[in-house]
């Protein structure tokens, strides 16, 4: 397996300065987004929320941004070199994710990738990140909602084993659709862990291609 260090890709935990790239994450990626104050309050006094943020090194997706999208929005790009800068400083940040952990159980509040960033297994690593994370912080179990709507995330959670324990009726309120809530089997169990370390050898050498 690739060496999480060789990726052009690092989860550090969130930080206030993170936040107005967070937010322009959020409203790309969903029709009810958190506002700045919710973000702050979490950082700040939530002690059961734990935040995580996706920074990456490279200056653009795998396939580049288009020809329009670069004239419209000239830069430089995270790798070009800024004197007195080290690299994770001209770094971008791309994907956030965080779950809060109450008792033994981890409920994943948000996971979030910038559109041009998707379809790589960043999303992927954010979850595995938050399992593993939450395991190790005392959750025997994670649990979430989601869209029923929103078939990439589902294939993608049930791929790490959850499964629907429940439903919410008319959750979200941009639309009325209901809620699935999903939860995964403990999160110790020897097959569990095991299936974990598989998708982790798979999705790092993905990454390393990228």
């Amino acid at each position: 397996m690739p060496e999480q260090s060789a990726l052009p890709f690092t989860i550090e935990p969130m930080t206030l300065a993170d936040l107005p790239a967070v937010i322009a994450i959020e409203r790309a990626s969903y029709a009810m987004n958190w506002p700045m104050h919710a973000f702050e309050y979490e950082l700040q006094y939530n002690q059961f929320a734990h935040y995580f943020v996706l920074h990456t090194s490279l200056p653009h997706p795998p396939l580049g941004p288009s020809s329009s999208q670069l004239a419209d929005n000239p830069q430089p790009g995270p790798q070009s070199p800024v004197p007195g800068l080290t690299a994770a400083e001209t770094s971008i940040i791309i994907g956030l994710a965080g779950f809060w952990l109450m008792a033994d159980e981890a409920h994943v509040s948000t996971i979030a990738v910038q559109p041009d960033w998707r379809g790589l297994g960043l999303g992927e690593w954010l979850l595995l990140h938050l399992l593993e994370t939450s395991q190790a912080l005392g959750a025997a179990v994670a649990t979430l909602e989601v869209r029923p709507s929103n078939h990439p995330a589902l294939a993608l959670y049930q791929k790490y084993g959850f499964e629907q324990v429940g439903r919410r009726p008319r959750y979200y309120s941009d639309n009325d659709e209901d809620a699935l809530i999903l939860t995964t089997p403990a999160l110790a169990l020897p097959d569990y862990q095991a299936m974990l370390a598989r998708h982790k050898v798979a999705l790092f050498q993905r990454l390393a291609k990228i």
